[in-house]
């Protein structure tokens, strides 16, 4: 079976969420939602989930899964928000607890922070399998661009986060804690060792320099021939050298700060104070 996939695009953060639906029944999982986030004034809104929640709502959808496919640094995850309103287990990779316990420690977050990725209803590893509907889908843990990165393959479809990119675009950064360049050229083999027909699904698009629209479908066919960073023609060796020498150029995520500490728990942001606020902390000189 092919699933049916209907993709959102989050103009502010370049993400792409997407609803996979089981052509055989009303079965569905979200994948990478988006709560949008204004940092100068601290404020949450619910207007891009809202679009998610429209859409499964006006087509009469069960969301089974809401799936991260990892802690996402650009953006701050709506996963809770979703399940409230339609429901939907929340799942990542098992080695989410590897990224708690590098970023409980930046963020000071003390004990009752908990570090073993309880916070969300599903922990996946290397070679699970489950169903979406009639879908099957298995877990590939592709890390790299982060320890926890997981690929869901749907059928013939591979949900890839952001371990690759367009073609014309290339692959992940790999300078965030826990991440690796020869970790990552390892993951992206894998993923390139699925049938060249297999449908590729990116976790966000930033329009290369030439292409007029924005993208987020390709194949395992197209990324082996033509990817920029990972084609055929290009060996580990010179891969890892160019990561590490263009990572070394990229500043950090404009929402870096604030997307770990909410996405490490699962979408929730940390408990109130004393006083009733909640507040998202700011670590000085650290990342």
């Amino acid at each position: 079976m092919t699933p049916e996939v209907k993709a959102f695009f989050d103009d502010a953060t370049n993400t792409v969420s997407y609803v996979v639906k089981d052509p055989g029944s009303a079965k569905c999982a979200i994948i990478d939602s988006v709560l949008d986030f204004d940092f100068s004034s601290g404020r949450t809104d619910t207007k891009f989930a809202d679009q998610i929640i429209a859409y499964v709502k006006a087509e009469g959808l069960e969301p089974e899964w809401l799936l991260e496919s990892h802690v996402h640094a650009d953006h701050l995850s709506a996963a809770p928000y979703i399940q409230e309103q339609v429901g939907g287990k929340i799942g990542i990779g098992e080695k989410i607890s590897v990224v708690q316990n590098v970023f409980g420690k930046i963020f000071n977050e003390g004990t009752r922070f908990q570090r073993d990725g309880s916070q969300f209803d599903k922990l996946f590893q290397e070679g699970d399998s489950f169903k979406i509907g009639g879908l099957n889908v298995n877990v590939m843990h592709t890390p790299g661009h982060t320890p926890a990165c997981l690929t869901y393959v749907v059928e013939d479809s591979a949900f890839v986060g952001d371990t690759m990119f367009m073609p014309d675009f290339g692959t992940a950064r790999c300078d965030f804690p826990g991440g690796s360049a020869e970790t990552l050229y390892s993951s992206i083999q894998k993923i390139l060792s699925l049938p060249d027909e297999t449908k590729i699904f990116v976790g966000h698009d930033y329009k290369a320099p030439g292409r007029d629209e924005f993208a987020w479908e390709t194949t395992v066919g197209e990324q082996k021939a033509k990817n920029v960073h990972v084609a055929a023609d290009k060996d580990k060796d010179t891969f890892i050298a160019m990561r590490t020498k263009r990572d070394g150029e990229l500043s950090l995520p404009k929402l870096i700060v604030p997307s770990i500490q909410v996405n490490m728990r699962a979408g929730q942001m940390p408990e109130a104070e004393e006083n009733g606020q909640v507040y998202l902390k700011v670590p000085i000189n650290v990342l």
